[in-house]
């Protein structure tokens, strides 16, 4: 197995798989492939497999993709902006990741629950009481938001990071919650109540844009409905998602403008 990170703001994977070798990934990860992939969607280890996985963020099925007759070629293109963080894990090797970041992997790796140990972790850390863990071995994928930052860290060393920048870490790593300190940083800094607090010994990778902040900003360009024409434009916007849906569902490809797209 053979794979290339191309691009720098939307990054895709490209992988060549030797004819038995597989990879999955989540549902509308893939891009493109050769007529020599065969794909397979399941939910990849029965109903509860799936349920599970939909709790992290994920898809409740999972595609799989083999290659048949020959060398296979199979492309991957993340949903944002971001960089792929290639990982290749050894045997009970584990990383512990933010929701949504599991991209696609070697057969051979498991991807399950992780849980925040701490309680206060869970209710102010951004990302909830659930997460993802990828366990070797075998190649992951993982797609972080925006540039990525490693960090090593000492035994005992100790990383305050704003919660939505962490990506992906060591087990060994803890991750707790601590207060802001100073009123005026509270009230006027616009850091939040919380940072996360992160003591080694371990690896961690931050992430340089949270989906969170991105839409955020985007949210604040977007018409309302009480500014003039805004109400029409987001109707016109919804409109158009709805009828996009329909379409798809009633095999409406062409839009209904006469052109064949076929």
């Amino acid at each position: 197995m053979q794979y290339e990170i191309n691009g720098t703001v939307m990054q895709t994977l490209a992988i060549d798989l030797a004819p038995g070798e597989t990879v999955y990934s989540q549902t509308h990860a893939m891009a493109w492939m050769n007529d020599r992939v065969r794909m397979d969607t399941n939910t990849g280890g029965g109903f509860f497999a799936g349920i599970k996985r939909s709790l992290t963020g994920g898809s409740f099925f999972v595609t799989e993709f083999t290659a048949e007759q020959g060398t296979g070629h199979v492309a991957f293109a993340p949903r944002f902006p971001g960089t792929i963080l290639a990982r290749n894990l050894a045997a009970g090797e584990s990383l512990i990741c933010r929701k949504e970041t599991f991209l696609c992997a070697q057969k051979s790796v498991t991807l399950e629950l992780a849980f925040q140990k701490r309680f206060g972790a869970g209710l102010f850390g951004g990302e909830g009481f659930i997460l993802q863990r990828v366990t070797g071995p075998g190649t992951v994928w993982l797609d972080l938001s925006g540039e990525v930052v490693t960090k090593q860290l000492a035994p005992g060393e100790r990383l305050l990071v704003h919660a939505g920048h962490v990506g992906v870490q060591s087990p060994s790593i803890d991750f707790d919650i601590q207060m802001m300190r100073g009123f005026r940083n509270i009230l006027f800094g616009g850091e939040g109540l919380f940072l996360a607090s992160l003591t080694g010994p371990g690896e961690v990778h931050l992430q340089s844009m949270p989906i969170m902040n991105l839409a955020e900003e985007i949210a604040r360009y977007m018409p309302s409905g009480s500014e003039g024409g805004g109400g029409a434009v987001s109707n016109m916007a919804v409109g158009g998602i709805i009828g996009g849906v329909l379409g798809g569902l009633l095999g409406g490809g062409n839009g209904g403008d006469g052109n064949d797209w076929s």
